[in-house]
C-alpha cells in the first residue's frame, strides 16, 4: 500500500479493558468515538538511550526505558459528543483508571492501547476560531497494530 492521507482517521474511546493485549482482544470491545477531532499526532512507542563513556574506550549505548507514546488530539469541542464525554470522564482529576483507545485508518488498519487522559483544557480563541479541547493520553501498554 503507497501512501495515504489522514482524512477520515477516527479514534475511538471505550472503558473497558480487553481480555487480551491483542487484535482479538481489543477487537472485542465496543468503541465510542470521539467526535471533532482535527488531528491526533504521533502514534507508537519510543525507546530512552543510555549512554556510558568510559575514560579509555568507545562510548557505550544501551536501550533503556520504552514509552508507549501519548496522543495530543485537537478537538472541536461538543458537549453533547458522547465519545468527548467519556473523555472528559477519563480525564478528571480523581480518575486514574486506564481507558482503551482504537485508531482508525482511512485504510481500515486499526491501533488500539490503553492508556490515561491527562486533562482537557479548552481553548477559546477569537471571534472567528472554534472552541477546541486538547486533551493529553498516555498510553501505558504497548500499541498492537491490525493485521
Amino acid at each position: 500500500m503507497g501512501s495515504t492521507t489522514a482524512a477520515g482517521t477516527t479514534i475511538g474511546i471505550s472503558s473497558a479493558a480487553p481480555a487480551t493485549e491483542d487484535e482479538t482482544g481489543y477487537d472485542a470491545l465496543t468503541f465510542t468515538t470521539i467526535g471533532g477531532v482535527e488531528q491526533l499526532g504521533a502514534i507508537g512507542a519510543t525507546t530512552n538511550k543510555v549512554e556510558f563513556q568510559p575514560l579509555n574506550g568507545p562510548k557505550e549505548k544501551h536501550k533503556g526505558s520504552t514509552d508507549y507514546g501519548s496522543l495530543s488530539p485537537s478537538i472541536a469541542h461538543d458537549e453533547d459528543d458522547a465519545g468527548q464525554t467519556l473523555l472528559r470522564t477519563a480525564a478528571a482529576p480523581d480518575n486514574n483508571a486506564l481507558y482503551s483507545f482504537e485508531i482508525t485508518y482511512p485504510s481500515g488498519e486499526k491501533r488500539w492501547s490503553q492508556g490515561r487522559a491527562f486533562g482537557y483544557p479548552e481553548t477559546v480563541g477569537n471571534a472567528d476560531s472554534i472552541i477546541m479541547a486538547n486533551p493529553t493520553i498516555e498510553f501505558s501498554k504497548k500499541v498492537v497494530k491490525s493485521a
